[in-house]
């Protein structure tokens, strides 16, 4: 294979991605309560894989990070489950639960693997939900905090960069990542609206308590990015592609950085009539919170054109849509394909210079180092009878996005790293198991758990050559 040259500052930072209720399983040991991303995946279980198992990383952790070392990551970006540290989210503390990521933590370390934890990846304690509806109330944002203050006294002699919510921008847009049940699509709203501004407060208090308690600590949040394309270029198509980056992505950076909502977006509650409930002190809160980084996950851009506010919705219904992934909406955007784009078995349409165009984007509006903690191919993969995963697809994408960091280095942004999703194969959350992304596969299907074998891929090989040569050698 023919490899790309490329060049990358000496002292970065090559890692691999995952989180706590795709990989751990174990999900009723060890003291552990139940989470919203539990209740999610049992839903489904007719139909695919749950939480229950997962990659089984709950008793495979020492054969997992053996592996990492193999690999040659230098860090590994993993997420903290809240209920097993809390299981009911606001009460005892779980010793089992400390101790459980203390042995990762450790073992990480005597690996000469850097541990950068994010303490909330979609997986809220669903007590929480019980009693205060999760993030509609301001008790989840003290709950939070506390939790936070836990993980960062108990692990931040070890620990030097964590991140908040792994993509709030995005969570806070899919109904059931934060419980919204409502048939309603304005109460709907309003209770996103007001989730989403809890999350804001509990974000700056988690960084503002990370720099008190950890002097030399390192925090920021994990952002789904978003680059749109117009359709044509008309101007009223160029402003939409604008406005859905801005209403998808720009808006939660710009709340992060400056501790405000930006006009546009205030607009947006206001005419909605959902401005969210805010309370003396906090816009204090919010602009005091400064991040030291800004990570992003990328998997595809997308592309708009102009949608009147008076104009019937190409579905044929005339009301303000649902707020999932992309969603559009009404005098801003409407979705349409790239037709000048390849896609993926599962729609993510490929780009690696999109990559580019948001790490260009995002340093030269907040000047802050930045890291990609996501980024991969989710496709079925086949495992030959002789024990192999033969995976190029994976090594062509994954090298066309790394030369697009290698390239926004060179155009002056400011890069950590790059960590890509995912280390091994892993629950998604709707496909289960049939859409994999790991360095590592997992031999199990959505129904039958097999051996559970760690198989390494072609992926690995080549990804352990790149760490090698610090990606001067893709």
């Amino acid at each position: 294979m023919e490899r790309i040259k490329a060049d990358f500052p000496k002292n970065f930072l090559w890692g691999a991605s995952s989180s706590a209720f795709q990989i751990e399983g174990g999900w009723a040991e060890g003291g552990k309560g139940m989470t919203v991303a539990d209740v999610n995946s049992f839903k489904r279980s007719d139909k695919q894989a749950d939480s229950k198992v997962a990659s089984d990383f709950y008793h495979h952790w020492e054969e997992d990070i053996r592996l990492m070392k193999e690999l040659g990551l230098q860090i590994y970006r993993f997420s903290i489950s809240w209920a097993r540290i809390i299981p009911d989210g606001d009460g005892t503390v779980n010793q089992a639960g400390i101790d459980f990521y203390d042995r990762i933590i450790d073992c990480l370390l005597k690996q000469g693997i850097q541990p950068f934890i994010t303490l909330y990846h979609f997986d809220l304690p669903y007590a929480l939900v019980e009693k205060y509806n999760g993030w509609e109330s301001r008790e989840c944002v003290k709950a939070f905090e506390r939790y936070a203050r836990i993980c960062f006294e108990t692990f931040g002699d070890r620990v030097t960069y964590w991140q908040v919510h792994n993509e709030q921008n995005l969570m806070v847009r899919v109904n059931e990542r934060v419980n919204i049940t409502a048939d309603d699509a304005w109460e709907a709203d309003r209770q996103r609206a007001q989730m989403d501004y809890h999350m804001f407060l509990a974000h700056a208090l988690a960084v503002k308590a990370c720099h008190s308690i950890i002097p030399d600590g390192k925090i920021g949040p994990a952002v789904s990015s978003t680059c749109t394309y117009p359709e044509s270029n008309r101007p009223e198509d160029v402003w939409a592609a604008r406005m859905n980056d801005w209403f998808k992505t720009d808006y939660c950076l710009d709340m992060h950085f400056y501790g405000r909502y930006p006009g546009y977006y205030m607009g947006y509650l206001k005419e909605r009539n959902i401005v969210p409930a805010m309370e003396p002190g906090d816009e204090e809160i919010l602009k005091d919170a400064r991040m030291d980084f800004i990570a992003l996950n990328y998997y595809r851009t997308l592309c708009v054109r102009y949608l009147p506010a008076d104009k019937e919705h190409p579905a044929g219904e005339r009301a303000f849509p649902i707020n999932e992934v992309d969603f559009d909406q009404y005098g801003y955007f409407h979705h349409i394909k790239n037709g000048h784009l390849a896609s993926s078995e599962y729609g993510a349409q490929i780009d690696p210079l999109g990559l580019r165009t948001v790490l260009n984007s995002y340093y030269q509006k907040y000047h802050l180092p930045l890291i990609v903690t996501e980024n991969g191919l989710g496709t079925a993969d086949t495992l030959t009878e002789d024990g192999k995963v033969h995976d190029d697809y994976r090594i062509d994408y994954l090298r066309a996005h790394i030369l697009a960091c290698s390239q926004a280095i060179g155009d002056g942004v400011r890069m950590l790293g790059y960590s890509p999703w995912s280390f091994m194969d892993l629950l998604s959350s709707h496909e289960g198991f049939r859409k994999r992304y790991g360095f590592v596969y997992i031999n199990r299907d959505d129904h039958d758990l097999k051996d559970l074998r760690r198989i390494k891929k072609d992926s690995f090989l080549w990804y352990q050559h790149v760490i090698e040569t610090n990606g001067n050698e893709l």
